[in-house]
């Protein structure tokens, strides 16, 4: 995995959790709709029960799952800035902060650190290399 990689991983369990999220909303706007059956002869009924309750096990399903992944996103946040910590240079870190903690783009990023985009493009990719020799298990 490279330094990008391991870095970006925050960023990507985030949006398959927002993606759980939409889901579950989905499914509870699904859940509370009703429609009425007529039918010619009186029936059993019964059949908007068991949709509303499978509806029901998959949302609780779906939060638990959403629940647990963001444990894992609280967890893997805190290893990744363990290891931004690690880099050494307070400007270095601040960028890999913004960029992979805090998800801003690059122009946000050079005006917030005053920098051009080409030095903050620079920046990071010298800050990619520290965190790949971090990776690497090599001493700074």
């Amino acid at each position: 995995m490279t330094a990008k990689e391991y870095l970006l991983q925050a960023y990507l369990l985030e949006e398959r959790i927002d993606s759980k999220l939409e889901q579950v909303e989905a499914l509870r706007s699904l859940a509370t709709k009703s429609t009425a059956i007529i039918r010619s002869h009186p029936g059993g009924g019964g059949g908007n029960d068991s949709f509303m309750e499978d509806a029901i096990i998959k949302i609780v399903d779906m939060e638990r799952e959403i629940t647990a992944e963001m444990e894992r996103m609280v967890d893997l946040k805190k290893e990744i800035a363990e290891t931004i910590c690690r880099v050494g240079e307070p400007e270095l870190q601040t960028l890999l902060e913004m960029r992979y903690l805090c998800y801003r783009d690059w122009p946000e990023i050079a005006g917030a650190m005053y920098y051009s985009k080409a030095s903050v493009h620079r920046l990071h990719q010298k800050a990619l290399e520290k965190v790949e020799r971090i990776l690497a298990g090599e001493t700074e």
